[in-house]
């Protein structure tokens, strides 16, 4: 297959990372040479928002106007890589609709979006049958973030912290459901892929290897169905986490039998004891949200693009069962391994939460280095500081450890540092 340029391999790749908050929204855009008017592929990774920074101007529907306009009104794929709004929630409404107005040929999912396995499927495919009880589960979870979003309102004595991390997570754990309708009926060819499959993105853009490195499915690692996300070997710090009771069993309001006291028909001495209950209550409501925030992230599409030498990770929001199997359980974890260790461009995982970036993963790049190195790797993060986690729990995003590591030894780029009305930052990738 060859390019209308006569070109059968990119040479070079432009990365886009656009400023849309606590966010992923990168185009990836692949030249095909070198010759004034050389025609480029775009590939939009990921598109939603969860609060524009105050010091920028700009909209999603500005961002989607310059999507537009970098792509000359065509984009050959659209990648979600899972369904949490920080990710998917510009594909609803006018933005939306100007992404789907560049009709791209191909809209790529994790398995877990794909109707037929969805719990209200009458057949799915036999190869998905053992997960669909997985991905019911996966919806019970929405319902359950909505129903937290209720109860914000009734905890007066809860510290602004908690409040605000609810008011966060469960936001962003709702199903967006105009998003994914739309998603659905977007552009020409739909892949809902798991761990191995084939990404139909090299038939779209000519010399590009794409390995599907995740999430495996049910099926290829019951581990999954854990959702640990955090592990004493793994990573940058330890985390309690409160009983793994599945609170995603009931679709009932929560804590619906309750029976409130008003601090009016207590006895004074008593009454001290009510703020504090409540606060206790706002903490085990908060522990329960993360839980299903880091549910859905374990369902990220991981993706490496492979143009000439370069190598290019995007891993989504994935944590640690979707690194495991890549890393240590696949039938070709050894090969996955000796790639990754070449990898020249790391899109962060997860804004910049150390849950994402196990140390396995960060050990095996070979081509980390002080500043100057030759051919030094090429990290990128899309984030939004005092959005998500608490500075005083070590769990804030993004981490500083994490932070100070990617700046003493790699090429780091933050959307944090554009400013006003800067709207992206495009970084070239020359193919050698």
């Amino acid at each position: 297959m060859m390019s209308m340029t006569g070109e059968t391999t990119p040479t070079l790749v432009t990365l886009r990372s656009y400023q849309v908050g606590f966010s992923d929204c990168f185009l990836l855009s692949f030249r095909y040479g070198n010759q004034e008017g050389a025609e480029s592929r775009h590939v939009l990774i990921d598109f939603g928002s969860t609060g524009i920074p105050k010091s920028s101007t700009h909209t999603m529907e500005d961002v989607a106007k310059d999507i537009r306009k970098a792509t000359d009104g065509k984009l050959r794929a659209v990648v979600a890589t899972h369904r949490h709004a920080d990710h998917i929630s510009g594909f609803a409404g006018k933005s939306g609709a100007i992404i789907a107005g560049l009709k791209p040929d191909l809209v790529l999912q994790p398995w877990t979006e794909d109707p037929d396995v969805q719990p209200d499927a009458t057949a799915p495919p036999a190869s998905f049958a053992g997960s669909k009880g997985f991905a019911a589960g996966l919806n019970r979870m929405h319902a359950v973030s909505s129903l937290a979003l209720e109860e914000i309102a009734t905890l007066g004595a809860a510290s602004k912290t908690v409040r605000d991390q609810l008011g966060f997570l469960g936001k962003d754990n709702l199903k967006n459901l105009k998003a994914i309708e739309n998603l659905q009926v977007m552009g020409g060819e739909h892949r809902y892929l798991s761990y191995g499959q084939a990404s139909g993105l090299e038939e779209v853009l000519p010399g590009v290897r794409v390995r599907v490195l995740g999430p495996p499915t049910v099926e290829q690692f019951p581990e999954v169905e854990k959702q640990r996300a955090e592990d004493e070997a793994e990573f940058w710090h330890l985390q309690a986490v409160a009983g793994h009771h599945s609170a995603a069993k009931t679709l009932k309001p929560l804590f619906g039998r309750r029976h409130r006291a008003s601090k009016d028909i207590l006895p004074f001495e008593t009454r001290w004891f009510l703020p504090r209950l409540e606060a206790i209550r706002g903490d085990q409501l908060l522990e329960i949200v993360r839980i299903l925030d880091r549910a859905m992230n374990n369902t990220s599409l991981i993706l490496l693009f492979e143009v000439g030498s370069r190598k290019l990770l995007f891993p989504g929001d994935a944590q640690i069962e979707n690194w495991t199997y890549a890393l240590k359980k696949a039938p070709d974890c050894q090969e996955v391994r000796e790639l990754l260790a070449q990898v020249d461009l790391y899109k962060v995982g997860h804004h910049g939460s150390l849950n994402a970036t196990p140390k396995s993963l960060w050990k095996l790049f070979a081509k980390k280095g002080g500043e100057g190195a030759e051919g030094r790797l090429l990290t990128v993060m899309s984030t939004m500081g005092d959005k998500h986690g608490s500075a005083s729990r070590d769990t804030e995003v993004p981490r500083g450890k994490l932070v100070e590591e990617l700046e003493a030894h790699s090429e780091h780029f933050s959307t944090q540092k554009l400013r006003g009305k800067t709207l992206c930052k495009p970084l070239e990738i020359p193919v050698v």
